[in-house]
């Protein structure tokens, strides 16, 4: 019997936000019609986890590259520049180019090894902040920690990552749809971050380093990348290893503080629990939103005949609560087992985050320090929550008191 298909045309929409809801309540109530939704912008959202590798699968799909310029209608720009040049927006060999270096440098050992500097780093915080009153804890650790710790990377002088973070957390706005104002300013922060990375790379060559900018720069020498490739690259791991940090700390101490059960149990035995608290802050909220591929090839998904070029993107927020694979998928549970062996946040194939290993590394030890200096600590103001659908979400101020 010969399979009949559907059409791109009968995917269902997705409904119309209800007020009060939660980004999970609307995303699981789209799901109740069917595997896929379209939203108004043709963009189809796959809902269950096993869809999520067959999205990745680079047989028939591939990274989407400037399309999301072209939508927007963005001929130019910093930020135009920054998706024209990055390894994240692209594919095959350019890809391969832009990646490979990072990925030698950037070596699971080199993390590692910075395990007891990020330690240090991360009790000198918490100590400072510990039984001062009431503590915004996105603005006083959660965004500050991982700025220090990728400027420590790179080589950027320790008086000089505050004004790099102020950079970074507003130009990670232009890679989501905004209003024209913060495009505007997110266009100028990113143009900012252009020229200082810039300028050290210039410091690099001067006078060179033992540091991973100067192993980075030596490893593009006489490559195939331009001075543009250079600098967007690391401009990259500047922006990914700080925003996305940022909020998976945020959201993971929200949960925990939450749970009082589950923050005792990391309190009586961080080694055991702190590493299962991180897989499960990232799972039961997570900071990215979709993975959004585009299919190169007609291909059936979910028993739709979708046809080359349709913008299709796995939803981390259904993804990640599916009950085909986690059991009791709504609840926050660092006891569980049933994650899998690589943790779907971090994407997959080629194109697999390079930062897992840090930001992992990052997650682990704020958590050691907040349970051995501040194991009292409890929320002085509603929870911090993320919010959106799309690549990276939006995060909400939290106010503990350690």
């Amino acid at each position: 019997m010969v399979e009949t298909l559907a059409k791109f045309r009968d995917i269902p929409e997705l409904p119309d936000y209800v007020d009060g809801q939660t980004d999970h309540d609307y995303m699981h109530g789209a799901w109740a019609r069917g595997p896929l939704a379209r939203d108004r912008r043709g963009l189809i959202r796959a809902f269950p986890a096993a869809l999520m590798s067959e999205l990745m699968d680079d047989r028939w799909t591939r990274q989407i590259e400037m399309e999301s310029m072209q939508i927007a209608a963005i001929s130019g720009g910093p930020v135009y520049d920054f998706f024209d040049n990055v390894l994240l927006f692209s594919n095959g060999q350019v890809h391969r180019n832009r990646r490979g270096p990072l990925v030698r440098t950037f070596a699971h050992r080199v993390i590692e090894d910075s395990r007891p500097a990020i330690a240090a780093r991360c009790e000198r915080m918490v100590a400072e902040l510990a039984g001062s009153g009431p503590v915004d804890f996105v603005g006083r650790l959660a965004s500050p920690l991982p700025a220090h710790v990728i400027a420590s990377i790179i080589g950027a002088p320790e008086g000089e990552v505050e004004l790099v973070a102020r950079h970074v957390y507003s130009a990670i706005r232009g890679l989501s749809l905004v209003k024209e104002e913060v495009w505007l300013e997110a266009n100028a922060d990113m143009a900012a971050l252009a020229a200082y990375v810039e300028r050290l790379i210039a410091s690099r060559r001067a006078k060179g380093a033992d540091d991973f900018l100067t192993r980075f720069l030596d490893r593009v020498e006489g490559g195939p990348l331009d001075e543009a490739e250079i600098r967007t690259q690391i401009m990259v791991l500047v922006l990914a290893g700080s925003d996305t940090t940022r909020g998976a700390l945020t959201s993971t101490v929200s949960q925990l503080m939450q749970n009082r059960d589950q923050w005792q149990m990391l309190v009586a035995d961080p080694d055991r629990w702190v590493p299962a608290a991180v897989s499960e802050g990232l799972r039961y909220d997570p900071v990215i939103g979709s993975l959004a591929r585009i299919l190169t090839e007609r291909h059936s998904v979910a028993g739709y005949d979708l046809p080359a070029g349709t913008f299709i993107g796995a939803c981390m927020l259904t993804s990640l609560r599916d009950p085909a694979v986690y059991a009791d998928p709504h609840r926050f549970d660092i006891t569980r087992t049933d994650h899998p062996k690589l943790h779907p946040i971090f994407g997959g194939g080629p194109h697999r985050c390079l930062g897992e290993a840090l930001a992992r590394l990052e997650l682990e030890e704020a958590l050691k320090a907040l349970v051995r200096l501040a194991p009292d600590m409890e929320l002085e103001s509603p929870p911090a929550r993320l919010r959106g659908y799309g690549a990276t979400r939006a995060l909400t101020p939290m106010v503990v008191r350690m």
